[in-house]
């Protein structure tokens, strides 16, 4: 049995033993609680703030916090905040990619050579227009099974945030009438072709979006305003 591993940067080059570790890791519901929470947060989290997410003590979310601090999954430093006496410890997700196939599937070199093709092909228009097929087929889906009626701003985010949460999209809601993706989905492909894996992505949710009947919502790009590219906000009216 042979399992193919990635994990980012951070940690470089791992066993299949360690990347197993950390997946397994999770399989605590007060850990799985506080890793959600603390990547969620966007900022340091302290171990009385972790504790306080999942209704624990202080002494046991430590204990919890160093097992996955050991995995690879967060990081902790001390956080200087100008305050007289010790730092408080803060914990942070860093920046990892996990995956653990069993047998070994090479998905991600699969992913490259297309991608390479795309763009040697100038085929981006064609890829972005399969993407938002297969969004509007999960939409339409969506939207047969739950029968919403007609759809305003925040209920269209509601059910379009519901809808990707299935497909293992992180959506988050900044606002009532504002949605990210916590995370980029396609990491770390689009670190090499942002470009076009960003309009494929802008594409396939736009396609959602169709598919829900959500004609109150639009999804747009918005480099640098979170962890996605991709802005879901109310339909701007054309002038």
């Amino acid at each position: 049995m042979v399992a193919d591993t990635l994990i980012g940067d951070i940690l470089g080059p791992v066993s299949t033993d360690r990347a197993i570790s950390a997946v397994a890791s999770l399989d605590d519901d007060l850990r799985r609680g506080m890793f959600d929470f603390i990547r969620a947060a966007r900022h340091p989290v302290t171990r009385d703030e972790a504790a306080a997410a999942v209704g624990i003590s202080r002494k046991l979310a430590a204990f919890h916090l160093d097992k996955l601090v050991h995995a690879g999954l967060l990081r902790a430093h001390y956080e200087g905040v100008g305050r007289v006496g010790r730092a408080p410890k803060v914990y942070e997700p860093t920046d990892v990619d996990v995956r653990v196939s069993i047998p070994a599937r090479q998905y991600d070199l699969l992913a490259d050579i297309l991608v390479d093709a795309v763009l040697a092909d100038d085929a981006r228009g064609s890829a972005e227009t399969i993407a938002a097929e297969r969004g509007r087929a999960i939409g339409s889906a969506e939207r047969e099974e739950e029968r919403p009626g007609r759809l305003g701003v925040e209920r269209a985010l509601t059910m379009t945030c519901r809808v990707l949460a299935k497909h293992g999209f992180e959506p988050q809601r900044d606002t009532p009438t504002t949605v990210q993706l916590r995370d980029c989905p396609f990491h770390p492909i689009a670190t090499r072709a942002r470009g076009l894996v960003c309009g494929i992505n802008r594409a396939y949710l736009a396609g959602v979006l169709d598919g829900l009947e959500a004609r109150s919502v639009e999804a747009v790009l918005a480099p640098g305003s979170g962890g996605c590219c991709v802005l879901l906000r109310p339909r701007q009216e054309q002038g």
